[in-house]
Order: structure tokens, then C-alpha cells, then sequence
């Protein structure tokens, strides 16, 4: 926006102006994707704090380094929305924007006059992301709707962790993570649609049905014999051996399901003879006869380290893989390779180190979009301006880097 900033113009989504309304994290992280494509970012948030995201531990010198992970490739505007002056400002800001993504509580846009059908009707060509806990319309729509309650509810720790264990969430929180690129797909593809009708859409996108429609082979299982499906451990849900697999010094895991690999697999284990039972003959024996199978594996498995086995399995073409650790992760000779990490600067702290994104342009760098700016406090936005320029005429706001230091509020 401002003259350290230049516009990069092989980018997919270069020229696109992103509104982000959000907190914590299925609407940052679906407008976080939509930077990463190109599209110029602007998170509006509440003068008193920012997005409560902020107050994530641990920091850097006082900023959320957790937040600063999860807002790359954005800016950002310090707004009240609940005051006139600041609903005024975010109408112009949209005017002359293409999407809005906001994950508030369903209403709340509506109680605060800046829903879909009003700012429709300043910019008919608006496409518009709504992520909620449970979605838009029916019974649970208005319950407060956070990861842990999707993954209760949309049947996903029901089959997460041991079998006849306590209740387990998966470690990461897939429910808004995945809601968040669904709102991305959705956007994407109202936006194409956008190209032929010149009208924007509505997207309407829930945690709770992110997570129902992860379960496509508790769906296959239940939809054609009628079974609950229950936790499995590190198992799968049809094949066998597929799962962690006990060694000396810790477990790797291993994928020997194909007719090939099976073979291969038992060949390593010195013990060629079991590929030619009856009992283990395919998939289903096996999967059918783990109780039996897997103690077999690991009475010969335990005796040997994990990396001894690894070896072995990746030169006889099993798949095969060692459990990691983070700090091991973060270390990574294949994400190292492909430059998955880099360095993206903040206003404040300077060269800060980020995830990569996993897609892969070949016309352009996805993950390190463009050289972040240092925005003045004074700058403005307006409507009409290009794409990621500054004008003289507009809504004065608090502009902050792209990688975004506590918001401050706008200027008098």
C-alpha cells in the first residue's frame, strides 16, 4: 500500500481485496490463504485489544507469536464497528472490496447493520464468507461453537485415541482449520462464478459439518452395515498392517496394505512364510485378525530400533515412516529442500519465522508472498483506489505491517 509495498502481479489472486472480520481462527486462517494466493488483506479489528488471538501465549517481546503464524500477508485496521463513524468506514472499505470473511457468532453482522444483505446492496459483486460454529440456519445455530464442540459433536472423538479410552480431540483443531478451507474453496469459487454473472454470493460454512464430512470411511461402514465406528488407535479403519508398529526405542508406522507390500514386508521381517496364510491372504483377513497380527509383528519388530526398520522398509519399497517430534519437524531435511520455512518481517520483532503454505506455484511463490510493508499510522484507504495503494482521499485507520503488530486505534 504504502511505497515499500509493490503489488506482484503473477500472483492468482492479485487485485483481490480481502476484508477479514475475525477472531482466533477459522476466519484467520481462511483469509490467511486467500494472502498467500495474493489477495491484498485488511483484518479489522477491535480498537480495545485486536483479535483476542492477540492474548495467545507464548510472545515475543509482546507479541503472540502463535497470532503472528496465523496472520501472514495481512494488515491491519483498528475499528469500532458498534460506533457509527466506525460502521461508516467499514461500509466504504467494502465498497470497494471483493470478499468478506468474518466468523462471528451468526446475527452478530446483523445486529451491527453489516451483514450480507446491507453491504450487498452497496456492492452487489460482494462475495461473502460466514464461518460459524454450526452454521447459519437450524436448532444449534445461535450455541457458542468452539473446535472441541465440533469434533464432540460431529462424531469425531468418538473414533480418536485407544480403543476403551478416555475421549480424545485430534491435536490440532482440524474443525476449524478445515471449516476455514472450505470458506476458502467457497470463496474461490464464487468468485469465478463472479466473473461470468458480475454478482457475489453468500457462503455459508460450520465447523460442525467441516468435521461430519471428514467421516468418509465411518460413512462407507455405517451407511451400508449399520455399525458405530469406535477409536482404533494409530489403525485404520479397512487395511491392515497399517498403523504405529512397536520397536526397540520407540514406534514408527508403516503402510503394508497392497498385495506387493505385504510380501515385501514380511520378507523383512524375516518371516516370508505369513504372507502365504491363509488367515492374512488380503486386507480384510488381516484387518479382521489384528489382534493376532500386530503382537506377531512386534514380538519380531521390538527387538530392533525404529531407524534399523525404516531402513530396511524404505529400501524393499514399504511405506514407512518414523513418528517425529516437532523440534524434529521444524528441522526437516525435505521441508528445508523446499525452502517449506521462511522469514517474513514484522514491523516489530523483524525477521520472524513462518510456516510455508503447502501450495505449490510454480509461477510464484505462494508461501512468501511479497515483502512486507511498514505501513504509517495515518495512511488511508479508499474504495477507489487501486488495489494496495494509498490515496489521499478516504477513511483514515490504523494501519499496521503485514505481519500485524498490536492494533491501535484510529487517528482523530
Amino acid at each position: 500500500m504504502a511505497g515499500d509495498e509493490e503489488e506482484i502481479p503473477n500472483h492468482p489472486l492479485t487485485g483481490i481485496r480481502v476484508v477479514e472480520v475475525g477472531i482466533y481462527m477459522a476466519g484467520p486462517f481462511c483469509a490467511m490463504q486467500l494472502a498467500d494466493l495474493g489477495a491484498d488483506v485488511i483484518k479489522v479489528e477491535n480498537p480495545d485489544g485486536g483479535d483476542i488471538a492477540r492474548d495467545s501465549a507464548p510472545f515475543l517481546d509482546g507479541e503472540s507469536s502463535p497470532f503472528i503464524r496465523l496472520n501472514r500477508n495481512k494488515r491491519s485496521l483498528a475499528m469500532n464497528l458498534k460506533a457509527p463513524e466506525g460502521k461508516e468506514i467499514f461500509r466504504e472499505l467494502v465498497r470497494g472490496a471483493d470478499v468478506v470473511v468474518e466468523n462471528l457468532r451468526p446475527g452478530t453482522m446483523a445486529d451491527l447493520e453489516l451483514d450480507y444483505r446491507r453491504l450487498a446492496a452497496l456492492n452487489p459483486g460482494l462475495v461473502y464468507v460466514a464461518a460459524s460454529g454450526w452454521g447459519q440456519t437450524g436448532p444449534y445455530s445461535q450455541q457458542a461453537g468452539l473446535d472441541i464442540m465440533a469434533q464432540a459433536m460431529s462424531g469425531l472423538m468418538s473414533i480418536t485415541g485407544e480403543p476403551n479410552g478416555n475421549p480424545v480431540k485430534v491435536g490440532v483443531p482440524i474443525c476449524d482449520l478445515v471449516c476455514a478451507l472450505y470458506g476458502t474453496i467457497g470463496a474461490l469459487a464464487a468468485l469465478r462464478v463472479r466473473e461470468q454473472t458480475g454478482r457475489g454470493q453468500f457462503i455459508d460454512v460450520s465447523l460442525f459439518e467441516s468435521g461430519v464430512s471428514l467421516a468418509v470411511w465411518e460413512a462407507g461402514r455405517y451407511f451400508a452395515t449399520g455399525e458405530i465406528p469406535g477409536p482404533l488407535g494409530s489403525a485404520h479403519q479397512t487395511s491392515a498392517p497399517y498403523q504405529a508398529i512397536r520397536a526397540a526405542d520407540g514406534d514408527f508406522t508403516v503402510g503394508a496394505t497392497t498385495p506387493r507390500n505385504w510380501r515385501s514386508f514380511c520378507d523383512v521381517l524375516d518371516h516370508p512364510e505369513w504372507a502365504s496364510e491363509e488367515r492374512f491372504s488380503d486386507n480384510p483377513s488381516r484387518h479382521a485378525r489384528r489382534d493376532i497380527l500386530i503382537p506377531m509383528i512386534e514380538q519380531v519388530t521390538s527387538r530392533k530400533p525404529r531407524a534399523y526398520w525404516v531402513s530396511l522398509l524404505h529400501d524393499a519399497g514399504v511405506p514407512c515412516a518414523e513418528i517425529r517430534t516437532y523440534d524434529q519437524v521444524f528441522n526437516d531435511p525435505q521441508l528445508q529442500a523446499r525452502d517449506f520455512f521462511w522469514k517474513g518481517r514484522h514491523s516489530k520483532l523483524g525477521d520472524v519465522e513462518q510456516i510455508g503454505s503447502p501450495i505449490r506455484s510454480y509461477m510464484a511463490n505462494v508461501s512468501a508472498l511479497r515483502a512486507p510493508g511498514r505501513l504509517s499510522v495515518s495512511q488511508t484507504i479508499s474504495p477507489e483506489s487501486p488495489r494496495r495503494s494509498s490515496s489521499s482521499s478516504g477513511s483514515t485507520c490504523c494501519a499496521a505491517s503485514s505481519l500485524i503488530p498490536r492494533p491501535r486505534p484510529p487517528l482523530p
